[in-house]
């Protein structure tokens, strides 16, 4: 079927992931620097890393492959996984795609030059039930459509 990689260090949606593996029988990786609490689950593995920058983020671009689902807010490890034929998906819900990955890097790049000069660059908005509704929406929709196509192979 498929693989959900998930950058675990800070991800909000991982109790989500959870639940949607266990529904749908898939194997869930979560990596991080260090030992995280997850469920005793079967399919549900932690993958701690080194701590060495970025280490979390090169075991998981090693990983994924075609039909796999990465998690994450990291809109570099996105673009990486992306190289990949991986489909990424971050906590909100939102898909990075290879169509507007180019923009959400040079955003990312102006963001820290304009942080890196002092100027007051406000955050991400706080992350809300319905970012929590979206992601799960969109993970749905993601499992049964790598489904449906394994189904049309098989025929």
């Amino acid at each position: 079927m498929c693989v959900i990689y998930v950058d675990a260090d800070a991800c909000p949606v991982k109790n989500e992931i959870y639940r949607v593996a266990k529904r749908h029988r898939i194997q869930v990786w979560l990596v991080a620097n260090a030992a995280i609490r997850f469920p005793a689950q079967q399919g549900v593995q932690l993958k701690v890393v080194s701590d060495r920058f970025d280490a979390a983020d090169d075991w998981i671009v090693e990983q994924a492959a075609v039909n796999d689902i990465v998690i994450t807010a990291d809109i570099r490890l996105a673009s990486r996984c992306l190289k990949n034929s991986a489909r990424v998906l971050s906590p909100t819900g939102h898909e990075f795609t290879d169509a507007a990955i180019g923009s959400a890097l040079a955003a990312r790049d102006l963001l820290a030059e304009l942080r890196g000069m002092g100027a007051v660059v406000t955050g991400p908005a706080p992350f809300s039930q319905r970012d929590r509704s979206r992601f799960l929406h969109a993970l749905h929709q993601w499992i049964e459509a790598v489904r449906r196509k394994k189904s049309r192979a098989l025929r």
